[in-house]
């Protein structure tokens, strides 16, 4: 949904007040990772937000707009004229600097890493020197006070922008990432994460790590549905809502294919699973074709399960 476009108001681009270099967030805050180049997709879940009456500055994308299927220009275009907030991802750095390859964190002798020659050329080619500037021009970190907590959005991990981290990296491992936070800055109490592609949500010592997954691609579900979260704030903390979101996944698909990219992804649009694992731990791998389940969950330190969504 661009600017200007039905469903979208001058008021849902106002800016936020800033407190000791973090946006002050005054209501629900809608999280989104990977648009990956999916028009669509990307299209779908700023609907939602003007759905949700949620305005674009308190909307904020992980990072990786560009990737795997084939609107590259398009749907950068989408993002950095919606008013929204974007973190950069190793996609932006990558394609920002006119650099070799997407520097994803691939193993070089993955299927990942050959599946990716093909979408980084693809999106090579598409861009121009304004959206290239525009992306060298994106924070690596944004920090958000919501619900009286500070939240620190990154796009892999809080040292490494290709790092992957999953709902089962050892804890050990978050911890070291939190407590990094606070180095030359303010302490924070969480993380909003992106690159792994797959949602998740974590309370470590008392900190929030949070990954609303990628509209980009499903989440190796075994559904074409992508995934978004919305945390709301509460006197003591934030509620985090993971949600679904089904868009036209076969247009999306179909314009893959027409553009030559590799059929595999196309393929994952339709089937929500991935064509290669190659990134993915064991407890991670094991959870392919299981559909994700919409929910919330209230984190005031500790995080309480609330009732499931269907």
């Amino acid at each position: 949904m661009r600017a200007g476009q039905p469903g979208y108001s001058a008021a849902m681009r106002r800016d936020h007040t800033l407190m000791d270099g973090a946006i002050v967030m005054d209501g629900p805050v809608l999280a989104f990772g990977g648009p990956y180049s999916n028009l669509e997709a990307t299209e779908a879940v700023l609907a939602e937000a003007a759905r949700r009456r949620i305005p674009s500055g308190r909307v904020v994308c992980t990072g990786d707009v560009v990737a795997y299927c084939a609107d590259a220009r398009a749907t950068s275009d989408l993002v950095r004229g919606s008013g929204i907030h974007a973190v950069m991802g190793n996609c932006e750095e990558s394609l920002g600097h006119a650099a070799a390859d997407c520097g994803c964190g691939f193993d070089a002798d993955s299927a990942c890493n050959a599946l990716a020659v093909a979408w980084y050329a693809h999106a090579d080619r598409s861009l121009d020197a304004g959206t290239r500037a525009w992306m060298r021009a994106l924070p690596r970190r944004l920090d958000l006070l919501i619900g009286g907590r500070r939240l620190a959005v990154v796009h892999g991990s809080v040292r490494q922008i290709n790092r992957f981290v999953f709902a089962s990296t050892p804890e050990s491992e978050k911890n070291a990432e939190l407590d990094h936070l606070a180095h030359g800055g303010a302490a924070c109490d969480g993380v909003i994460g992106g690159h792994c592609g797959l949602p998740f949500t974590q309370a470590i010592g008392g900190r929030l790590w949070h990954n609303p997954g990628a509209v980009g691609l499903p989440a190796n579900d075994g559904t074409p549905r992508v995934w978004y979260s919305v945390l709301h704030p509460t006197a003591d903390g934030v509620e985090v809502e993971l949600c679904a979101l089904g868009y036209a996944h076969e247009r999306a698909a179909a314009k893959m294919r027409e553009a030559g990219l590799p059929a595999g992804y196309a393929e994952a649009l339709m089937s929500g699973l991935w064509p290669s694992c190659d990134v993915l731990p064991p407890a991670e791998r094991a959870q392919r074709g299981r559909p994700l389940r919409p929910g919330r969950l209230r984190w005031a330190g500790a995080l309480e399960p609330m009732a499931a969504l269907s």
